[in-house]
């Protein structure tokens, strides 16, 4: 199986590009500080989904990569409080 059939790759990749839509009508002085930092970690939510299953047969590995999946996806909950 390819890690781009997991839905939560899927849905990860959604939420990162709706983001990046959205993001797109922040006010000009957001480019660089808001709206940079949104969509970096947005997408690293599905970049660590799709690291944590090539090292899934590392234990340790999966859930630190899965951990860190779930720390940029809080990440990115927070800058959408801020927007």
């Amino acid at each position: 199986m390819d890690f781009k059939k997991l839905l939560a790759y899927q849905k990860s990749f959604e939420l990162a590009m709706f983001v990046f839509e959205i993001s797109k009508s922040f006010p000009k002085e957001e480019t660089y500080s808001l709206t940079d930092q949104i969509r970096r970690s947005s997408r690293s939510v599905s970049a660590n989904i799709a690291e944590a299953y090539r090292k899934r047969i590392y234990p340790k590995h999966f859930i630190s990569k899965l951990t860190d999946a779930d720390g940029e996806n809080s990440e990115t909950s927070t800058w959408l409080d801020f927007a």
